[in-house]
């Protein structure tokens, strides 16, 4: 079996339990094969030279982690910078927070260019090699024109929008090109694979030459739509545990007289959390009969709180609460409890378990495991519904779950109160549907798939 070489913008030491989704996902395989994990340490070096960085090599069992401290000229351009300033909302369909003429490209090439210099020592001629997400997208293309000829795949996390907003990007057909330095390229969902089609027959009159294959720039590169799943057992065993039980107990205690919906997200502007509170709000003015009945607990974890468009959404979504709040909230009843820190992951099966319906209704995502997450955590017995928006990735899958367009506020207050007044019939239907698929296009299936994917392509 060739060793497995794992690169992402950020690390974890895959035999911790709180490492998070991707350590998850590829620790096991990582584990199996001796593999080799690299990225950017989250650190920077003190007075340190752009396109330069300290590589600290460590093992975590059977595993390599590779870490690059980067400069901090160098992190302003390649991470804050054309990571999160141009791609991240071009990608998620925000060409109005875009900074477009912010110069940073330069930066994100020379850090592209920093780590396949420091990758290519480390590998091996048979290495499988897996790249993550929209920091690494011109990693293949920097390895190649230094030699590299193992096979290497790329995996988008987050959406890939329609050719016309990617050609706002200046220098996309630079950015786009570099995917055909890959085997292998996946997307969460078919309406990305799809958008990734138009775009390459259109801006770079790609050929197709096979199901989802396309050639260009005298390279052919094989699509493919792989959406990632959670390590169900893992969150079972997690929800059995004292921590989600108390959590659990305690929440049922303190809402026994009201209806429970929840709401848990980063604090990002694609997440529609003000479309959703507003939702709430129409709910409680279109079907009184939610008064002093049904709560609202969001989760809104802080994020890049030195962005002003973070601070702006931070900003609406707390006038927004207050306001709701204000208008309906009485001495024994606050409709929307806001909280703005991170819940611990070991509570969040219990706070699930103990609510009848979240709402998961983001503007784009790209996946969303927290509609999975939810689905697991049920009491299969008597089931909570799940409200999910048709713009996250995830909807594809979760069929069964109420779909809605988060940016109609009416339509979503209605698909709330139908979950709120579901059958529990209909609640054992849906979510028994919905666990199925979730079960068996786990994380372990997402792997196994692209990888075994990868290493078929000749």
């Amino acid at each position: 079996m060739s060793r497995l070489v794992v690169v992402s913008n950020r690390i974890a030491d895959p035999r911790k339990p709180a490492a998070g989704g991707l350590a998850v996902a590829l620790g096991e395989t990582l584990k199996k094969t001796g593999g080799l994990w690299f990225g950017w340490s989250g650190k920077t070096v003190p007075d340190g030279m752009p396109g330069e960085g300290k590589l600290n090599v460590h093992t975590a069992g059977t595993v390599t982690l590779a870490e690059l401290d980067l400069a901090e000229e160098d992190v302003d351009a390649y991470y804050r910078g054309y990571s999160n300033g141009v791609l991240w909302p071009v990608f998620h369909y925000r060409l109005d927070l875009a900074h477009l003429e912010s110069g940073y490209l330069s930066g994100y090439r020379r850090v592209n260019r920093l780590f396949a210099r420091k990758l290519a020592p480390l590998l091996r001629e048979d290495d499988l090699i897996w790249i993550h997400d929209y920091h690494l997208i011109p990693l293949a293309a920097e390895l190649r024109a230094m030699g590299c000829a193992n096979r290497i795949g790329f995996f988008l996390h987050i959406p890939l929008p329609p050719q016309q907003i990617l050609a706002a990007i200046p220098s996309h057909e630079w950015l786009m090109r570099a995917l055909f330095a890959y085997d292998l390229v996946g997307f969460q969902s078919e309406a990305d694979l799809l958008n990734f089609s138009h775009y390459v027959q259109a801006e770079a009159t790609a050929e197709p030459v096979g199901v989802s294959q396309f050639r260009a720039f005298n390279s052919t590169v094989q699509a493919g739509t792989f959406p990632i799943g959670i390590d169900v057992d893992e969150f079972r065993r997690l929800g059995q545990a004292r921590e989600a039980r108390d959590t659990y107990d305690t929440t049922c205690k303190e809402y026994s007289r009201r209806r429970l919906l929840i709401g848990v997200d980063r604090l990002d502007y694609s997440k529609g959390l003000p479309q959703r509170i507003r939702a709430f709000g129409e709910l409680l003015r279109e079907y009184p009969e939610n008064r002093h009945s049904a709560t609202l607990l969001q989760v809104a974890s802080p994020s890049r709180e030195d962005v002003d468009a973070y601070v702006d959404i931070q900003h609406e979504l707390e006038s927004l609460c207050g306001a709701i709040n204000g208008n309906y909230g009485d001495l024994d009843w606050m409709p929307v409890r806001y909280i703005h820190r991170i819940i611990a992951r070991r509570r969040l099966p219990g706070l699930y378990r103990a609510c009848d319906v979240a709402l998961v209704t983001p503007l784009r995502d790209g996946m969303n495991l927290v509609a999975k997450e939810f689905v697991v955590a049920q009491d299969e017995s008597d089931p909570g519904v799940l409200v999910l928006s048709r713009f996250a990735g995830a909807a594809e899958q979760l069929k069964d779950a109420l779909l809605v367009n988060p940016y109609d506020i009416p339509g979503t207050a209605q698909a709330i109160q139908r979950a709120l007044q579901m059958p529990l019939e209909e609640r054992r239907a849906r979510h028994a549907a919905l666990l199925e698929n979730i079960c068996r296009y786990d994380v372990h299936w997402w792997c196994r798939q692209f990888l075994e994917t990868l290493a078929e392509i000749r």
